[in-house]
């Protein structure tokens, strides 16, 4: 049989050319659809000659297979292979089922539904680094706290901050997705503080799938797309499961949503003028009308509210017995993602700048007007003005960003004895992005045209200085190789209550990144010069790692069975700068059974995370500082200057000490000239945290189909790595601790002439202390009716997550901050998620019969306040509700799935000191009702 396996690579390998041929003129609809056909063409081809083949096959491996089957299941939270063991951390899991009834293509369709999972970056983080990206955030202490795997191995991360773009992730392959609380450094290794997500694929598919999707949405951001792929048993020693899919999204502009028309304006695209000579002034409004009220435009209904994508994906997964206690194991992921977003200087059209720009205006120029003409001062047939306008007639700046991801993981697993086996892996992940600045122009060239170009008002001609600049390409690679021995005692000790279960590995990673920036950047009009690390970044991890499961007692009243579960890892770093480091973690958990209808468990675990490449390695950027109040995604991060309308006779004390000299808006970018400088700190140590969960699971046998379960967690993190932004050490400054030795003071300085806020220093740092404590409660009860069509069933389910303590302590210094049920970026851990309610939760009631199945769903969002000191602001808590159907027609393996999310149109919030596009899109819905429809044949 193994003869067939090259047909199943040529069949992968022609997906995969596919998606890598169609990266070129991805625009053109007709090369994409036909493209996607040939591989599903090619998949089905493969399919059927391996099926005509296998029937052939001889039945001798079989039995192998079987018997290895239970070994097989991933269990999340341990390494260790024993029958019947169980995972003494408390998981959540969503079942494929449920992600094929809510029509998920990609993985934010569902995961924005999961309480544990906070806002992280999504399709709604215009002008982020992450560039249309999605990674998840558990529990709101950040993405790079949250370890994501597949089938229990590290996915490839793509940004320099270690998080994992899940887009890559194909949604309905999925078989179930595990959410792990609290850390598992010891199993798994860093990262893993707040937890683990793990995306178990179902790599034992048989037979055949199509599907086609569509999602409408009023406005923009529609969705279509659609997959096939197929699954067979290679001769009973194994089996091949191929997938092949394209996803596109549509752009939603903010101006298609009432809420968030309104933004911060910019420089008028009529033009604000300065005669140099005499000082006089005067403008333009947007209809072409002089005036002398200076001007502003805001271009916020242009901007993207929503990123369009473009996805191609394709994997492969392989079991296979080379010999009859060898398998050899492996996949294959592909992506192609292309999308478009704000650039890090956000999405404005090209302007001039603040300080404007001094061109020389020729008393002949056809387009001055006689007011225009009266004000300004001619020497030898020309006058010196500065200009400030916006060329908005080249509308708005975008990046475009082309994602290509590719991870391949080969393996070999086997048996020693019966009760022990091995497994050794090598896993190699690429992430390559080029992202294109569009819409921007050169600067230069401005002062060229003045005299042949109506600059004075709207409707000039700036084509010629329009142009495109290379952003950069950035490369991520990751390489591990793993190597352990896993299983039980029992071929040579049955223990006093069961054979000890154990397992011990070595482990080497070694991560790379690379980002070459575009050396003209700094030539055009919005965008800055960049600088990529002098020293090219790389991590180097040795790890030496081991579990016990021990049982203590079994078959006694009360303890049907006891075991204690312990794990350790050592591990080696060695980085492209700083320090060589080592670290220990270790976990202690137990099991208690009491009967069939109640579990005990609990664990005490460390955890820690060293620097990432971004942290670390990164060279020190600078933006305007006034971009803060310009681009939406960074308005959280800086909310005006406090000395400014001061009543407080200790913040005036201090306002006067550190230099402010009187009244002035400082909220206008044209008054704040000064940079926002960021960057990483080779100097950064590990943070290091403690994590405890105590929880219990009942499954009455008394009530057949409820399964509750309920475990109170804490995560304590010292030496949590972080930024200051403006707006924390500005109130930390000069209201909460208005005191001379205020280490946060120098976190913002001011210009000594005017006393205006000038620049920011927000590189990363050791802060001091991040804590949560919290329960989750997971709750399930299916039951068959005695009426209604047969095989009918009825099921409850609830999940919610509640958390009774979060503060975060920016400084040692510095009173910790309660951070419980909050908004705002106070009490954000990354800048990324704004929002940390302390309730979050998801209810549905399922009704199920052999031909339709019904699901409405209710999601709730807690109330939070805002973390800004002084303020009174609240959003009040949120309620979504949807529903899903999926009818089977008499068709063989026909299913049609139906469904509308924010059913009733529930409206974003607009609070007090809000994130971008006046609300916070990582969190409430900004789409509205949707609609949802997809068709599915499976054989």
């Amino acid at each position: 049989m193994r003869a067939h396996l090259p047909i199943g690579i040529e069949m992968v390998y022609n997906c995969v050319i596919v998606g890598i041929t169609l990266k070129r003129g991805v625009s053109k609809m007709g090369q994409i659809k036909g493209g996607f056909l040939r591989c599903g063409s090619a998949i089905a081809s493969s399919i059927a000659l391996m099926s005509a083949s296998a029937v052939f096959a001889q039945e001798s491996g079989s039995a192998t297979s079987e018997a290895r089957a239970e070994s097989d299941i991933i269990v999340t939270g341990t390494r260790v292979r024993t029958p019947g063991l169980t995972s003494t951390s408390p998981i959540s899991a969503v079942e494929g089922e449920q992600i094929s009834l809510q029509r998920a293509v990609t993985i934010e369709d569902f995961s924005v539904k999961m309480p544990q999972l906070a806002g992280g970056v999504n399709s709604t983080s215009v002008g982020s680094d992450a560039f249309g990206a999605q990674t998840l955030d558990l529990r709101n202490l950040g993405q790079n706290r949250t370890l994501v795997l597949i089938n229990g191995t590290r996915a490839i991360p793509f940004s320099f901050r270690n998080a994992v773009d899940v887009n890559s992730i194909p949604a309905p392959l999925l078989k179930r997705v595990d959410v792990l609380t609290g850390g598992a450094a010891a199993v798994y290794g860093a990262d893993a503080v707040a937890g683990v997500v793990n995306f178990i694929i179902d790599d034992s598919f048989e037979g055949w799938q199509a599907n086609a999707n569509y999602r409408a949405v009023a406005g923009g951001a529609s969705q279509f797309g659609g997959h096939v792929m197929g699954g067979l048993s290679l001769g009973g020693r194994g089996n091949l499961v191929v997938y092949g899919e394209y996803t596109e999204r549509d752009s939603l502009l903010a101006g298609n949503r009432d809420f968030a028309r309104r933004g911060v304006a910019t420089l008028p695209i009529g033009g604000n003028f300065t005669d140099v000579a005499s000082g006089r002034t005067f403008s333009y409004d947007a209809s072409g009308n002089f005036t002398l009220t200076p001007q502003s435009t805001d271009y916020t209904p242009d901007f993207l509210l929503v990123q369009p994508l473009r996805r191609i994906n394709a994997s492969a997964f392989l079991k296979y017995d080379v010999l009859d206690n060898v398998e050899l194991y492996g996949r294959v992921m592909y992506s192609d993602l292309r999308t478009r977003g704000g650039s890090r200087s956000g999405q404005n059209p090209p302007t001039t700048g603040a300080n404007g720009i001094n061109v020389q205006i020729a008393e002949n120029n056809p387009f001055l007007d006689p007011q225009a003409r009266a004000r300004l001062t001619f020497v030898n047939g020309f006058a010196t003005v500065n200009v400030r306008r916006s060329l908005g007639e080249l509308g708005v700046t975008y990046a475009q960003n082309n994602r290509e991801t590719i991870q391949g993981l080969i393996g070999l697993r086997g048996d020693i004895t019966p009760a022990i086996g091995w497994d050794a892996y090598y896993q190699y992940g690429r992430s390559k992005e080029s992202i294109v600045v569009k819409g921007d122009g050169t600067r230069s060239a401005f002062a060229g045209l003045v005299n042949t170009t109506d600059i004075f008002g709207p409707g000039g001609d700036f084509t010629s200085v329009l142009r495109d600049f290379n952003f950069g390409d950035r490369k991520r690679t990751q390489q591990v190789a793993s190597a352990y021995v896993s299983g039980d005692t029992s071929d040579f000790f049955a223990g006093w209550a069961g054979p000890i279960g154990f397992t011990a590995g070595y482990e080497f990673r070694r991560e790379t990144g690379r980002f070459v920036y575009g050396a003209d950047l700094g030539t055009s009009f919005n965008q800055g010069t960049e600088s990529a690390p002098l020293v090219p970044p790389f991590v180097k991890v040795n790890e030496l790692f081991g579990e016990l499961v021990v049982p203590l007692l079994s078959d006694l009243p009360l303890v049907q069975k006891l075991t204690v579960e312990g794990a350790y890892r050592r591990s080696w770093y060695e980085k492209s700068v700083g320090d060589d480091r080592r670290y220990d973690t270790n976990k202690l958990g137990i099991n208690w059974i009491v009967s069939d209808d109640l579990r005990l468990r609990g664990t005490r675990q460390t955890v820690i995370r060293d620097a990432n490449i971004g942290e670390f390695a990164n060279p020190v950027f600078s933006i305007p500082f006034a971009n803060l109040r310009t681009v939406a995604r960074l308005f959280p991060r800086y909310a005006g200057d406090p000395c400014v309308g001061a009543t407080n006779s200790a913040t005036i004390a201090q306002c006067t000490a550190q230099g402010y000299r009187g009244p002035y808006d400082s909220n206008n970018p044209a008054n704040l000239q000064g940079g926002y400088f960021f960057g990483g700190n080779a100097n950064i140590e590990a943070e290091r945290g403690k994590t405890y969960t105590l929880g219990g699971v009942f499954t009455p046998t008394f009530l057949r189909g409820l399964n509750l379960s309920v475990d109170w967690y804490k995560i304590d993190i010292r030496n949590a790595v972080g930024q200051i932004q403006p707006v924390d050490a500005l109130t930390s400054c000069y209201i909460t601790d208005p005191t001379p030795g205020n280490p946060l003071c120098a976190a913002v300085t001011r210009d000594p002439t005017t006393g205006y806020i000038l620049n920011a220093f927000v590189d990363d740092r050791n802060l001091a202390l991040i804590k949560q404590q919290g329960i989750d409660i997971d709750f399930r009860y299916g039951f068959d009716l005695d009426f209604g069509p047969p095989e009918s069933r009825l099921t409850l389910g609830y999940t919610a997550s509640i958390v009774t303590k979060y503060s975060i302590q920016r400084n040692a210094a510095l009173t910790p901050v309660n951070c419980k049920g909050t908004y705002g970026a106070a009490c954000s851990s990354d800048l990324v998620t704004l929002v940390a309610p302390d309730f979050r939760s998801r209810a549905t009631i399922t009704w199920d019969s052999k031909p339709l199945t019904v699901q409405f769903g209710w999601r709730r969002i807690g109330s939070v306040r805002d973390s800004t000191a002084g303020s009174v602001g609240r959003i009040p808590a949120y309620d979504y509700f949807d529903l899903n159907l999926a009818v089977r027609p008499p068709v063989e393996g026909l299913t049609l799935a139906f469904g509308i999310d924010n059913l009733f149109d529930k409206k974003p919030p607009l609070p007090v000191n809000p994130g971008a596009y006046n609300t916070f899109p990582d969190t409430y819905d900004v789409l509205g009702t949707t609609f949802g429809f997809s068709v599915t044949l499976r054989r």
